[in-house]
């Protein structure tokens, strides 16, 4: 006789329709009824489908054997002489003591449905008609002059500072091919491994141009190459250690990357992108605590932000974006979206000619000011 216990990888919150059960590790949502609190609440251990009849007021082997069959379906329960275990039941376990915080974070973010821009951009602006948004920037300023120390103006005067100033996200992009050595240069200061150190008690861990919690490096990368100089159309993984590219998927159409950049397929029209996965496991083996996710996400954006320098740097049009079709892309690369799942995209092209910058495909005006060096002044407010 099967036994049946409670997922470990189920959260409960209220919504408007009622209790939701999420099954963080299925991604499903079931709307819970008192009778199903009362089975899971009784299969905190593992018991028989009459054990269970027994510990949940009011039920009957005809009314309960169908609710287990449907718990067991929506992942809420756990069957002892299961067939195969889920898959995904198994990967969701590995991530021990990151459960469920966070689990569910990373499942309950995925996927999403994205609005169209220009839709977005209109809810946005009668949105800032009705409730203006919060201020770009605080003051904790205090009444005394005597408790404010003014700064001397930063030094401007350095390369750095020069590419920083001059770091933007484009969203118009120039035609050209990308050179493979630009592209080599790119992913090595970015991604590559710079050097080794051999720490005691750890092993031999990696160096690299951007900070890792604990030097654990999650963070790998897939290059998306439509038009390089000198390289096949495809998909490609970055080899850190070897700096070297290894194809994994020949050809690639405009249609199959716009798939994975919903709403934002000007970025198909890129030579190169390349996205950002984490091995979670490389964190979670040091860190066993789910506070941990955060450095992952912290490191990725580390790594987004070097790259848009070092594109900034050789003149190119660089770009980022977090707004991915999740499962459609991790099915391009060949991760599982638990154990490695993409967060990140960055991309890179020429510039189009004669701009100095190009925020947004089909905007009919830019900004009404851009002022080099903004709102440095009291309150650190740009004059209306």
């Amino acid at each position: 006789m099967p036994c049946y216990r409670r997922s470990p990888h189920v959260v409960a919150y209220w919504q408007a329709d009622g209790l939701v059960l999420h099954q963080f590790a299925r991604g499903t949502r079931t709307v819970a009824a008192p009778a199903v609190v009362a089975v899971l609440d009784a299969a905190r251990a593992w018991r028989s489908a009459d054990e269970l009849t027994a510990a949940v007021p009011g039920a009957s082997p005809a009314t309960l054997q169908p609710l287990l069959r449907a718990l067991v379906r929506r992942g809420l329960l756990e069957v002892s002489r299961a067939a195969m275990p889920d898959a995904r039941d198994a990967a969701a376990a590995e991530w021990g003591a990151w459960n469920p915080a966070a689990g569910f974070f990373h499942d309950a973010t995925r996927d999403v449905a994205f609005s169209p821009r220009r839709l977005a951009n209109a809810a946005l602006r009668t949105r800032a008609r009705e409730a203006p948004p919060p201020i770009a920037v605080s003051s904790r300023a205090a009444a005394l002059p005597a408790d404010v120390c003014i700064l001397p103006p930063p030094a401007l005067d350095s390369e750095l500072a020069t590419t920083l100033r001059a770091r933007r996200s484009w969203r118009r992009l120039g035609q050209g091919a990308l050179p493979l050595a630009t592209l080599s240069t790119l992913l090595g200061l970015t991604w590559g491994v710079q050097a080794w150190v051999d720490v005691d008690g750890f092993g031999w861990m990696p160096l690299k141009t951007a900070p890792s919690g604990g030097a654990r490096h999650a963070i790998e990368a897939y290059v998306a190459v439509r038009r390089v100089s000198g390289l096949a159309p495809g998909i490609y993984h970055y080899e850190a250690a070897s700096h070297r590219l290894v194809r994994l998927r020949r050809g690639l159409p405009a249609r199959t990357l716009a798939a994975c950049v919903p709403h934002q397929t000007w970025m198909a029209g890129a030579p190169a992108m390349v996205f950002m996965t984490a091995v979670f496991a490389r964190a979670q083996w040091r860190y066993q605590t789910p506070r941990a996710y955060r450095t992952v996400l912290a490191e990725v954006g580390h790594h987004a932000q070097t790259f848009c320098l070092l594109a900034t740097g050789q003149a190119l049009a660089p770009f980022c974006t977090m707004a991915l079709a999740d499962t459609v892309t991790e099915r391009l690369l060949g991760v599982d979206g638990r154990r490695e799942a993409v967060l990140y995209a960055v991309g890179v092209a020429t510039r189009p000619p004669g701009a100095a910058w190009a925020p947004w495909p089909h905007t009919r005006r830019l900004p009404r000011r851009l002022d080099r060096v903004p709102g440095v002044g009291p309150g650190g407010i740009p004059d209306p």
